[in-house]
């Protein structure tokens, strides 16, 4: 094909700046699989990648966007055939190679799974990397100890963004009844309430981070922002308990003492949604698919491909609540 279409263009002169441009297939990264693309979704990381000396990309311009789903186009891959329904999410998608911000994306065959049969493209993308990432840290959890039978006590922070909305939901559904939201701001707290939450905490209850060891407050923690939440959660895990960890909105920097780690036998889990190996994502796709798809109650707000900046300056300036997906012409 050689027509033009719409995509999200991020340059760098002297200094970052994105916006709608029209290209063509020879602006997209190499790649086996030419996918039409149907549904996009805007992620914390999207909101990074435009911002200048974020680090996030390197090389310009580049069509950002790190997840999409759509319909195979060409394929020169035998694993892909014309007409088949995929997703993509992760890898060097949006942030070294053209992303999904755009109606067409070209992908190596190795980075796309199969659209799982319970699941929509509109479904792929209400989940997208946020809901990935959820799901994997609620896998990591129960692996290491949460199972709903013990009643834990569990919660989740950034419970109103991407992550955490999603996160409350699939622990609302697989039956654990002890879910406490952290918030910020007073209206969040019926967000979280109706996405799953049993009791809502507001950041400034935490306390500091003075003492090495404090109450067992928390079985299980899921975080999603790092920075000093998380820094003033782990003295407060239980005897053998764990902290997914999968964020940074919050701070990069951790401080903490060995004591939780080795008077409690504290278990802190780094959650990586980007480079997980192919063959292990059907399996988390699978459950998302399954007993923890909750596409039709996830909080979203569908857009066109023209409203993204728009968007991504809701995200930047912290006024943007549950998921953002981008809908593209003839979905």
């Amino acid at each position: 094909m050689d027509q033009s279409f719409k995509a999200v263009v991020v340059d760098k002169n002297e200094e970052v700046n994105y916006g709608i441009q029209d290209v063509t297939i020879d602006d997209l990264s190499e790649g086996e699989v030419l996918i039409k693309v149907a549904y996009s979704s805007v992620n914390y990381k999207d909101m990074l990648a435009v911002q200048d000396k974020s680090g996030i990309i390197r090389n310009y311009p580049m069509i950002p966007g790190i997840d999409l789903s759509g319909t195979v186009v060409e394929s020169s891959d035998n694993r892909f055939k014309e007409g088949e329904e995929v997703l993509v999410t992760g890898f060097d998608t949006g942030v070294n190679h053209t992303g999904g911000f755009a109606e067409y994306a070209r992908i190596p065959a190795e980075w796309i799974v199969p659209l799982p049969g319970n699941l929509t493209l509109k479904d792929a993308m209400v989940f997208g990397t946020a809901g990935f990432t959820a799901a994997l840290s609620v896998a990591a959890l129960e692996n290491n100890g949460m199972n709903k039978d013990n009643n834990p006590a569990i919660l989740v922070t950034g419970s109103t963004g991407g992550v955490g909305s999603i996160a409350l939901q699939i622990l609302s559904k697989s039956g654990y009844a002890n879910i406490s939201a952290l918030v910020r701001k007073d209206h969040q707290k019926e967000v979280a309430l109706s996405l799953g939450a049993t009791d809502v905490v507001f950041a400034n209850e935490l306390g500091d981070m003075d003492k090495p060891l404090k109450k067992q407050a928390y079985d299980f923690v899921l975080d999603t922002v790092g920075g000093d939440v998380a820094s003033t959660l782990i003295p407060q895990v239980a005897y053998d308990g764990s902290m997914s960890m999968c964020g940074n909105a919050g701070g990069v920097k951790l401080t903490s003492t060995v004591l939780p780690f080795i008077l409690r036998g504290v278990n802190l889990l780094g959650i990586d949604s980007v480079n997980v190996p192919i063959e292990d994502r059907s399996e988390i796709w699978e459950k998302i698919a399954g007993p923890w798809n909750i596409a039709e109650s996830t909080l979203i707000n569908e857009i066109t491909l023209d409203e993204v900046p728009k968007t991504i300056d809701a995200l930047k300036n912290g006024q943007h609540l549950g998921r953002t997906i981008v809908k593209y012409e003839d979905s």
